[in-house]
């Protein structure tokens, strides 16, 4: 047995002076305000987290909130893209200040660092993980709401930001593919782990609204998320459509000129704390 600490958290002895593992949470930047932190999860990859938590963080501006996005997606970031913002992120004596969005949406991510922001970050999973928590404990947020846009899957900078983070819930989102029992199992589990409330689940590229009839059109075959929410006992809060328009707004950087209310169930839970 190597000599002890007394730092029973980074120690698999079972010695009988072991107490229970102390919290990982990190506190925020001292010059920080930071009400509610909600983080949007997946499964797996390509399922449009980043577009939900978009959406999210612009329902909530607009009920009159002050509301704030940090991109834990560190090797995959598009939240800035998506709302036209380019400039670099500044700093002062107290910590890293948010880059503002037109109508005052707060963001911080890796693209915000970068030289250039088409640069790859070849970086391995503990530094990215580092960089996450950071992002937590030396920015200066003044928000009511955070949402956090996590990095697809289960791994470690998922569960950097599962133990540094103190999360008030999670949004699960899935597309309508068969796999999504499997999907929904696997963040669900986590979030049970790390013991993490799950607010509902997203479903996401649903359908096709046709643009004459009006009819939805199930690309992908019927959703079997409700059959996965119904198992796991959660709501499924929202069925969200391939939209053109969505899309095309994303491309050009204005998703805060997004009228569509698709996700307003989800904003509702979130804001009423549901």
């Amino acid at each position: 047995m190597s000599e002890c600490t007394h730092d029973c958290s980074s120690c698999g002895e079972n010695c009988g002076e072991r107490t229970e593992p102390q919290s990982l949470l990190k506190p925020h930047n001292p010059a920080a305000r930071v009400g509610k932190v909600y983080g949007v999860v997946s499964g797996k990859g390509g399922v449009g987290k980043s577009m939900v938590t978009s959406q999210l963080a612009v329902l909530a501006r607009r009920a009159g909130h002050r509301t704030g996005i940090l991109d834990a997606d560190v090797t995959g970031p598009s939240i800035p893209r998506v709302f036209g913002v380019h400039r670099r992120a500044m700093a002062d004596e107290r910590g890293m200040l948010p880059v503002e969005t037109d109508t005052g949406i707060g963001l911080i991510s890796v693209n915000l660092l970068l030289d250039n922001e088409t640069d790859p970050v070849l970086w391995r999973g503990p530094i990215i993980g580092g960089v996450v928590t950071q992002f937590w404990t030396d920015v200066i947020w003044d928000v009511d709401y955070l949402f956090v846009d996590m990095p697809p899957g289960t791994g470690d900078v998922a569960l950097s930001v599962f133990q540094s983070i103190p999360l008030d819930g999670i949004i699960i989102v899935t597309s309508p593919q068969e796999l999504v029992g499997m999907v929904v199992e696997k963040a669900v589990k986590m979030a049970e782990m790390m013991s993490v409330p799950i607010v509902g689940i997203v479903e996401n590229m649903s359908y096709l609204l046709c643009p004459d009839c009006g009819r939805e059109i199930p690309l992908f075959g019927q959703g079997k998320t409700l059959a996965a929410a119904d198992a796991h006992h959660l709501r499924l809060l929202a069925r969200m459509p391939l939209d053109p328009v969505l899309a095309r707004l994303a491309d050009q950087g204005r998703i805060e000129d997004f009228q569509g209310q698709w996700l307003a169930p989800v904003a509702e839970a979130v804001l009423s704390g549901e």
